[in-house]
């Protein structure tokens, strides 16, 4: 746990939250050096067994259960992709063009109905389900605490009645925190009690409800799809009938060498003398390169510009001017044009200054570039003086408190039961800090302030506490 308390506690209470914490591990310390006995409960340690094996095999179905959501909807994107495919594919004159595409439909409506289903009735209530853990986690945790208390009390009792001098005020006084310590432990004890094994109980039915709508709901799912499945059949089937007759040829492309279609070149004679076929002369020689072919491109010079494929970026040259670059307009025929800001920023990758943002330093150079190229954008990339980017600025560091480590926001409510603790509504965020002395946090509780609290008042001693973590969900 923390050492501080929520805002607005008194230096006196906070003076009295540090003693309390004091006294525990002190405590703690003689218990497990074996000189100072601990209360024990047989009976809650195994309900605490029991849940927490409970919530084990609850996070992890909520788990799976979430990947088979997910392999779901990755098998719907494939089948409708699948659907579209044949969509394409199928020609108009087809039979049952119609009808395939009816089934397409369906088929993508069957999907969406199965996934969303699966949700209402199998995840949400999953949620449900372990929206109840975190609550009770925090409870066990704190009935530890207020255990160690009634036991250090009890052991403060007994030192003063056995002492050699006796001090009855001091012994009353021990006596009314004894049981003032005790009646807390005895409240919250009865409690998780009677919750527990009730908590413990409840899983099977659920583990009923939850598989027997998942099975249900794929029961159904199956049961349509093969509908469907059984109606595309028949129209394909249809489709066989009606060009069945037909010859679908697969036409090879014609190679070099190999002779004209309908003109087989005949065997030899069983004699062994050569056939009386025509003469077929196959000429692969080059042809001078100053003789263009028909409907063939020139070849390119090197110098000669390459044509600029639609919705691609302008060819980046190095200009002569130091510190530039020239942007060279690929058609050679092309009117100079201006260039918005705009499109200079894009030529550079959107992080360049547009051309109209130049340095004093580099304006002699642009201009000399831009009178020498007349269709040619010129742009001045920012010169790195001193470590730093000239023109630019560094975003500024974010005011957060000493040692931030990371954010967190709340997903359920969290009542604080003590001064050193949190209160926390679905929906804060909080900035996690860590603790001034590790070995002083607890499992599953973290240290942190609410955002909206650093915000206004910027005090890390009145505002920072501790919070169950379980409550909370990392979103940066």
């Amino acid at each position: 746990m923390a050492e501080m308390g929520s805002k607005g506690v008194t230096a006196g209470k906070i003076a009295s939250n540090v003693q309390k914490k004091l006294t525990r591990a002190q405590e703690k310390v003689l218990q497990k050096l074996g000189k100072a006995d601990e209360t024990k409960d047989e009976q809650f340690e195994q309900c605490v067994q029991n849940f927490n094996k409970q919530l084990t095999e609850g996070t992890r179905l909520q788990k799976d259960l979430r990947t088979y959501l997910a392999s779901v909807k990755a098998m719907h994107e494939a089948s409708k992709k699948l659907n579209e495919c044949l969509q394409e594919v199928y020609e108009p004159d087809w039979p049952g063009r119609d009808d395939a595409n009816k089934i397409a439909e369906n088929n993508d409506l069957l999907w969406m109905d199965f996934h969303q289903k699966l949700v209402d009735q199998a995840l949400l209530t999953m949620d449900t389900y372990l929206g109840q853990f975190p609550d009770i986690k925090s409870r066990i945790a704190k009935r530890g605490r207020k255990l160690v208390d009634y036991d250090s009390a009890r052991h403060h009792f007994e030192s003063l009645q056995t002492a050699k001098k006796k001090d009855e005020v001091k012994i009353a006084k021990a006596e009314e925190e004894l049981i003032k310590a005790q009646k807390v432990f005895e409240e919250m004890n009865v409690d998780l009690q009677e919750e527990l094994p009730s908590l413990w109980n409840s899983r099977v039915g659920f583990y009923v409800n939850t598989f027997q709508s998942i099975a249900g709901l794929e029961e159904n799912f199956h049961k349509e799809m093969s509908k469907l499945n059984q109606n595309l059949n028949d129209v394909l089937v249809s489709l066989e009938k009606q060009h069945g007759s037909n010859t679908f040829t697969v036409k090879a492309q014609p190679s070099d060498n190999a002779p004209a279609k309908g003109n087989k070149s005949p065997s030899p004679p069983p004699d062994g003398s050569p056939a009386a076929t025509p003469e077929i002369r196959v000429n692969h020689e080059p042809e001078p390169a100053s003789v263009a072919t028909p409907g063939a491109a020139l070849p390119k010079s090197p110098s000669q510009p390459t044509e600029n494929p639609a919705g691609s970026l302008p060819s980046r040259e190095p200009s002569a001017a130091e510190g530039t670059f020239a942007v060279a307009w690929p058609s050679p025929t092309a009117e100079p044009r201006p260039v918005q800001p705009s499109e200079a920023t894009e030529v550079a990758g959107g992080t360049q200054p547009a051309a109209g943002a130049q340095e004093p330093g580099e304006t002699a150079a642009s201009e000399a570039a831009s009178s020498s190229l007349p269709a040619v954008v010129v742009e001045t990339f920012s010169a790195t003086v001193n470590g730093t980017v000239e023109g630019g600025s560094a975003a500024g560091r974010l005011d957060l408190p000493p040692g931030f480590m990371f954010k967190v926001q709340a997903q359920h409510d969290y009542t604080a039961t003590d001064t050193d603790e949190l209160q926390l509504k679905a929906g804060d965020v909080v900035l996690v800090i860590p603790f001034q002395n590790p070995e002083e946090q607890d499992e599953g509780w973290l240290m942190g302030v609410k955002e909206s609290d650093w915000n206004q008042h910027k005090e890390l001693e009145k505002c920072r506490g501790v919070f169950p973590e379980n409550f909370t969900e990392r979103v940066q």
